[in-house]
């Protein structure tokens, strides 16, 4: 419940301003790609912070990093709704973004530790689905709430969902049982170094970074499509669209069940496939089939996503490597993914529309897919 609730929190902060884009073009006089800076300012700090707090984490324990990490950001959260300027937001948000890393660097190191083998996987695909209600409620309670007030009563709302959220984890989460410290006397660049000693874990930190730039691509242009004509739709209705978020909160444990039973070198690759069609499918005119294109790609998207996570955690132990650094390296790249992807989607709706968005992340997915049929010719570590 802890876990979940961080994750709720988290991804509620680092998202809620994608579903707000168009209001703050209108706000502050911004082009849309300039928008989307307030999405991929936050992810880029996340990626930095990722490769302080997961060694961190490595030393003084997970617990330690995540609720201090999560109070930080809920502070920053309340003085976001306050800020005057367009620059200053950015700076926030770059600020929060690095803050934010504390529960990618530490979370599923963390379940992995304290959960027995047998279940790990499908406790890392309930953590990945809760992460998705996360971004879901961010991004569709910002979005209702930019109609009635405007994007400062939008962003002040998941500032109060983020203090109980925080709140609630301070009381709940249990404290680290199986923690094994890494030796102090370790090198910070040393340790990072062995992160990029298996060429697996190379291939599984490139397929993050692809799968998520195309996965922001077409969430940070689509905003854009559905306010803009023939659709038109408000703030609030466009919002509702992520509902579909709710999909991948499904798809995500049923992937790693999947997975323990017929190998992740099956399930990323068809999972991926799945992301690749219904990225197609929203290139047709209808809105429902639009609709249909992004509940399709979100179910492969966190299907693949949940079981590499959990790839990474599997193999770096397995491989004698810390658990902690190779899940933050995974996690460093997926947000770099994020950063640049959602800049590039912002560039590509400007100057060619959807179609320009779509090839964007159809570059991303492709590449993704060639690194998972790589992946699965490769050779497993003795015990798994």
């Amino acid at each position: 419940m802890a876990v979940f609730l961080a994750g709720l929190a988290v991804f509620a902060l680092l998202y809620a301003p994608q579903a707000l884009l168009p209001e703050l073009t209108r706000a502050f006089g911004v082009s849309p790609a300039a928008a989307t800076l307030s999405v991929s300012a936050a992810t880029a700090g996340l990626a930095v912070g990722l490769l302080v707090l997961g060694p961190l984490s490595d030393r003084i324990g997970r617990t330690r990093v995540l609720r201090t990490a999560l109070a930080t950001a809920t502070g920053l959260a309340v003085l976001l709704a306050l800020v005057p300027a367009w620059e200053p937001l950015l700076v926030l948000r770059g600020l929060q973004g690095f803050a934010l890393a504390g529960l990618p660097a530490v979370g599923v190191a963390y379940l992995r530790e304290e959960l027995d083998a047998s279940v790990s996987s499908r406790a890392i695909g309930l953590f990945v689905g809760g992460t998705a209600i996360g971004g879901l409620s961010g991004r569709v309670v910002a979005g209702a709430l930019a109609d009635l007030g405007g994007w400062r009563t939008a962003l002040g709302a998941i500032a109060v969902l983020a203090v109980a959220c925080t709140a609630a984890v301070w009381v709940l989460l249990p404290a680290s049982r199986r923690f094994v410290p890494v030796p102090r006397g370790t090198p910070v660049l040393q340790q990072l170094a062995r992160g990029f000693g298996d060429p697996v874990l190379l291939g599984l930190y490139g397929l993050a970074a692809l799968l998520m730039g195309g996965n922001v691509a077409v969430y940070n242009a689509g905003t854009f499509r559905l306010e803009a004509q023939p659709y038109g739709l408000s703030p609030t209705l466009a919002g509702l669209v992520f509902l579909t978020y709710l999909l991948g909160s499904v798809s995500s444990p049923l992937a790693g069940g999947l997975a323990e039973r017929v190998g992740r070198r099956v399930v990323v690759p068809v999972a991926i496939v799945v992301t690749g069609a219904g990225l197609l499918l929203t290139l047709a005119a209808p809105l429902a089939l639009f609709v249909a294109g992004l509940a399709v790609l979100t179910v492969g998207f966190f299907a693949a996503h949940g079981v590499a996570s959990g790839w990474v955690a599997a193999r770096a132990a397995l491989g004698g490597r810390a658990v902690g650094q190779a899940a933050s390296l995974y996690s460093f790249w997926y947000y770099a993914g994020s950063s640049v992807g959602g800049t590039l989607a912002g560039e590509a709706w400007a100057s060619a529309g959807w179609p320009g968005a779509v090839a964007v992340a159809g570059t991303g997915v492709g590449g993704a897919l060639v690194l998972a049929l790589l992946l699965g010719r490769s050779r497993s570590l003795p015990g798994r």
